[in-house]
């Protein structure tokens, strides 16, 4: 970390000169300071090629929720890769999990979600200010972990902007389904040339309520047809059946879903006539459970234990056995911390030929250990990352405007424990990019490419290098003052991760035997799409579609095989394809006064198949969506009503289950008191009205674990400045 601290130090030390020197001649001239903003994309301010959305303002707030993947899963082409309401990743285009990254201000979480499905990502959607996503690769200026997309959470906690007044936001809530508890509050205010932030939040809930057995029918089914042949086995056998107290099956309620998370963050920032530097501290802690009883002992070992209790001593092993199974009953946990370091600084005009500097880092320590149902610690994981960018943007070079950067990043991971399924890996990475653009009369072109280098050292076991190249053309074309069409070509490449190389081990909330291939070649993708955007008075249209055709892509093969009672899969590659299609258009009907009735609605699909011989299906592909939903703002009250069908997905691979199809219906309506620069809020909204059985089939525990049950959510915000 030596080279690190050095790093930082330098960099801020080059730019405070800059942004201090001129300052001190007049503290009045304070009042004038330029705001500096930075997007998570240089060529935002102009249009992108890429298919991108961005949650902002009122319709952030309508619909935050638990995690980061159900507050981003109601838009076209997104989906929720849940495990619990605890922990949610997005799902983009039918990508999920290393292949999404998902970033804290432009820099990543550094948590350990990508490592398994039921790991939280540790920044809290309830502090963002913002929320950018990006549908498509963003390999040029996130690296290969961005391959299938980004989701970029813009909290404000290093201020860039010194306000004039102090301002601040209030939001607390509870919902009945869980008896759920949420509050949180954002601080934001300055002096001079000096900015300061506050946040912080705490969450609770108990297990939820759910519409009928926690397991679903098909897998109730499939458990019933494997005991019954148990039983048949052990009659051929000449075994005598023992009677045996069956566990009892979870119904109306989920065990493990609970859950208890609390954070904060301080930030300060010193601001000058040409840049600011600044520092923000955050912290998360909590714990929530894991359901689905994945980290319990299997049915065939329970099994195995009480034979050979029975031929050693009946009576006195079976009482050890009954004290045992009480001492496990429950859930596991996890018990999760994180502390994270930001430093940010910003320049403006720092050389010749550039007129913007940034200068991005990050250090984070993450740890949680997981709780088994005895209160033993089972496994505990650890992960000491730290990462950098630098920006630059320059000015037009032969018609063409545009940033250049270089990206620096170092991990740490290790996991102690019976699921330790991968053994400790230091993972580093540095990437050097372009991007840019040219306008012309009747269009606009964007160009990039990136050259990147990732290590790969585990504690054990040979290393592995990987040099990627990923680069992307694409146009955006102005029909008329209505409409504008975009296409975007771009190749892009993935280093596999630590994960998928060296796994060899239980892993038991996946319920598998994982087996990791040194060996992997890079996944390299060729992508295209291309959208079509309108926009009238009264209406607009948005439509999207993509191709991506895979080399070598990365995922979990079922081999149909057993060891330690897990199923074993081993990380394969093979070529594949994945097409698709995102639509979402509104129309206001009718207007009276300051009245407006608004129609909404969406629909999204996408297919992905392998290139292989006999079941070419993909785990985890969404199903196809539609969705409608009306809109009513009258000045101080605003209503919604949304309904969305997702259809069955009967495109499984081997050892999958097909999911069935879902309703959705959800409303809210607010009503706000704005007084003295103070806007008071009031909120009610439900979600899944019609209390359907909700399974996502991007959830790998969507047998074990459904959606919550009909919830009805009441609550307050209050906004000043």
């Amino acid at each position: 970390m030596k080279h690190l601290r050095n790093f930082s130090a330098a960099a801020l030390l080059c730019i405070a000169p800059a942004v201090f020197g001129q300052e001190q001649a007049d503290e009045n001239q304070s009042e004038a300071i330029d705001e500096i903003v930075i997007l998570g994309h240089p060529l935002s301010a102009e249009g992108l090629a890429t298919p991108a959305d961005v949650l902002t303002g009122e319709e952030l707030e309508r619909k935050l929720a638990d995690s980061i993947g159900a507050t981003v899963a109601g838009e076209p082409g997104i989906h929720n890769g849940s495990f619990g309401i605890a922990v949610g990743r997005p799902v983009i285009h039918g990508l999920g999990g290393a292949r999404v990254r998902i970033m804290e201000d432009r820099i990543d979480t550094m948590d350990v979600s990508v490592t398994s499905g039921d790991h939280a990502v540790t920044v809290d959607p309830f502090i963002a200010d913002r929320v950018e996503i990006f549908k498509g690769s963003g390999t040029l200026l996130y690296g290969s972990g961005s391959i299938g997309g980004v989701v970029d959470i813009h909290t404000g906690r290093i201020p860039h902007v010194a306000p004039d007044d102090l301002s601040g936001r209030l939001d607390l809530r509870w919902a009945d389904n869980g008896d759920a508890g949420n509050g949180s509050f954002r601080l934001d205010g300055g002096m001079g040339n000096f900015a300061w932030h506050l946040d912080g939040f705490r969450r609770e809930s108990d297990d939820y309520e759910i519409p009928g057995y926690a397991e679903s029918a098909l897998f109730r089914a499939m458990e019933e047809e494997e005991h019954e042949h148990e039983e048949e086995e052990h009659e051929d056998e000449g075994h005598e059946e023992e009677e045996h107290e069956e566990d009892e099956e979870a119904f109306g309620v989920l065990p493990g879903s609970a859950l208890d998370m609390k954070g904060g963050a301080a930030g300060f920032s010193f601001i000058g006539e040409r840049g600011f530097i600044g520092i923000s501290v955050s912290n998360l802690s909590g714990e929530y459970g894991i359901p689905g009883h994945a980290h319990g002992h299997g049915h065939e070992e329970e099994e195995h234990h009480e034979e050979e209790a029975h031929h050693e001593d009946e009576e006195h092993e079976e009482e050890e056995h009954d004290e045992e199974h009480e001492d496990e009953e429950g859930n596991p946990f996890i018990d999760l911390k994180q502390t994270r370091v930001d430093l940010e600084a910003a320049l403006i005009d720092p050389l010749p030929g550039f007129s913007t500097l940034n200068v991005r880092l990050g250090v984070n320590d993450y740890e949680h250990l997981e709780i088994e149902p005895s209160g033993e610690v089972g496994t505990a994981f650890d992960n000491q990352a730290w990462e950098a960018r630098v920006e630059l943007t320059h000015l037009p070079v032969g018609g063409w405007g545009g940033a250049v950067g270089l990206q620096l990043s170092d991990r740490s991971f290790s996991v102690v424990g019976e699921e330790a399924f991968t053994p400790p890996v230091d993972s580093r990475a540095m990437g050097v990019f372009w991007v840019g653009e040219r306008s012309f009369d009747s269009f606009a072109i964007e160009a990039g490419a990136r050259l990147e280098n990732l290590e790969h050292e585990p504690v054990t076991g040979a290393e592995a290098d990987f040099t990627t190249l990923s680069a992307s053309l694409g146009a955006i074309m102005p029909l008329d003052n209505t409409w504008t069409a975009t296409v975007l070509a771009d190749y892009s490449a993935r280093a596999p991760v630590g994960e998928e190389l060296f796994s060899n081990g239980p892993h038991l909330a996946t319920r598998s035997f994982e087996i990791g291939d040194p060996g992997l070649d890079e996944e390299q993708a060729l992508n295209f799409s291309a959208t079509l955007r309108g926009t009238g008075a009264r209406w607009s249209v948005s439509g999207t579609v993509y191709y991506t055709r895979f080399n070598d892509f990365i995922y979990h093969a079922a081999t149909g095989e057993e060891m330690d009672g897990l199923d074993v899969r081993r990380i394969a590659q093979a070529d594949a394809t994945f097409a698709g299609l995102d639509l979402e258009a509104s129309l206001i009907v009718a207007d009276w006064g300051d009245a407006t009735l608004e129609l909404r609605g969406f629909f999204d699909t996408v297919s992905a198949e392998l290139d292989v011989s006999g079941n070419d299906n993909l785990p985890l592909l969404p199903p196809d969506r539609i969705g409608v939903g009306l809109s009513f703002n009258s000045g101080a009250f605003s209503a919604e009503l949304d309904y969305m069908r997702a259809s069955e997905q009967n495109s499984v691979t081997e050892y999958e289950l097909p999911t069935e199809g879902y309703g959705d219906l959800r409303a809210y309506a607010s009503y706000g008191i704005e007084r003295g620069g103070m806007l008071t809020e009031l909120f009610l909204r439900g979600r899944n009205l019609t209390g359907d059985e909700q399974r996502h089939h991007t959830s790998i525990v969507k047998d074990l674990a459904p959606a919550p049950d009909r919830t009805i959510e009441a609550g307050l915000r209050v906004r000043f400045q």
